[in-house]
């Protein structure tokens, strides 16, 4: 089935910016809703952002908006998180995730990634 590979994590200092990227296999991708979520130690998976399967329409957490930017690229079976102006509430697990129906609550996820780790220090 499908697999999500997450990459570009990191650390990065309170105001910085990182873009993660996520490869899906199969030849359907673009019949998917993308998106993230993300986990902070002792807290629960929240949403963070989605986008359609061609790319046209998105949706953000409120924690996000005017910060964050989610995209794709079907050609290449990838989706990509833009993160600007970080903050250390920002610190958490992030995770890839397809789904065929574009669900937000985290157990009706179809798909997830293996997750890549951000850390924002002060």
């Amino acid at each position: 089935q499908v697999q999500l590979v997450e990459s570009g994590g990191g650390l990065v200092q309170t105001g910085g910016s990182l873009r993660l990227s996520c490869a899906a296999s199969g030849r359907t991708f673009s019949s998917y809703y993308m998106g993230w979520f993300r986990q902070a130690p002792g807290k629960e998976r929240e949403f963070v952002a989605v986008v359609s399967p061609r790319g046209g329409g998105t949706r953000y957490a409120n924690p996000v908006k005017g910060r964050f930017t989610i995209s794709r690229n079907n050609a290449k079976n990838t989706v990509y998180l833009q993160m600007n102006s970080l903050k250390p509430e920002d610190t958490a697990v992030y995770y890839c995730v397809a789904d065929y129906r574009g669900e937000e609550a985290d157990t009706l996820i179809d798909y997830w990634g293996q997750g890549t780790q951000v850390t924002v220090s002060s």
